[in-house]
């Protein structure tokens, strides 16, 4: 990265369109990794496989936000490259080992097949192939009040690689409409510490660099920062302002 304040954090962002262009674009910046949105945006498989391809010809690891906790799903985008999966409401350790299972094929339950990307189209031997699939990173995401108070049981659970906070999800299941409520804080501050605790990686969304720093301080150490959307609108405003009325 090429903020020394930021050293000890790992810095993405959400891609939201769908263009393989954006990816190697990001991929010229100090980003570390960038996360596309399955969840929330929409992917079909081709595309997904586009945008991984993207990432690996900007040689910049590229994450998938799935849109379920799926086999096939999980499959799929492992085969097709991802360097990780960012999973979507994980409320107890249970869900949490069934999903490393999904992803994993040593001690898991992962079909094999060694033609696609992350097997180097049939180039590698099967034993490489199975160490290099086992290496992807399966991050859950802390969207609800179960899932905090779940939160160091499922960071416990071998194989997840992290803890990532939903606030807008987790403010609405505790009847909130506002993330930087106090209480859905202070439920941000036990999800990071309970993976920092079990030293894993402690994640967030956040707006931009002063949230950033906030949450550094509370022990988050990676960061996805904003969207492609979001960034494209905040630099063209920058020179044009904002909207015209039309």
């Amino acid at each position: 990265m090429n903020n020394s304040s930021t050293s000890a954090a790992q810095l993405g962002t959400f891609v939201k369109t769908g263009s393989p262009q954006t990816v190697e674009v990001l991929g010229t910046t100090g980003l570390d990794f960038v996360v596309v949105d399955a969840e929330h945006a929409p992917f079909d498989r081709a595309l997904l496989d586009l945008m991984v391809m993207g990432g690996r010809a900007a040689r910049i690891p590229v994450f998938i936000r799935i849109p379920e906790i799926n086999p096939a799903v999980i499959l799929s985008c492992l085969d097709i490259g991802a360097a990780g999966l960012l999973v979507p409401h994980v409320d107890t350790a249970e869900q949490a080992r069934e999903v490393v299972a999904m992803a994993r094929y040593r001690g898991g339950r992962r079909g094999y097949s060694g033609g696609p990307r992350f097997a180097g189209y049939a180039s590698l031997g099967m034993t490489e192939a199975l160490r290099l699939g086992d290496q992807a990173q399966i991050i859950c995401q802390i969207e609800s009040a179960q899932a905090v108070e779940e939160a160091q049981a499922i960071a416990d659970v071998p194989g997840v690689a992290g803890l990532f906070v939903g606030r807008a999800d987790l403010a609405l299941s505790m009847g909130l409409d506002d993330p930087r409520a106090p209480e859905v804080l202070q439920a941000t501050r036990v999800a990071l510490q309970a993976a920092t605790r079990a030293g894993k990686l402690a994640g967030m969304h956040v707006g931009g660099t002063p949230e950033r720093e906030q949450f550094m301080a509370e022990g988050a150490n990676w960061f996805v920062v904003s969207s492609d959307q979001t960034l494209l609108r905040q630099a063209v405003q920058a020179f044009a302002g904002p909207p015209k009325v039309r």
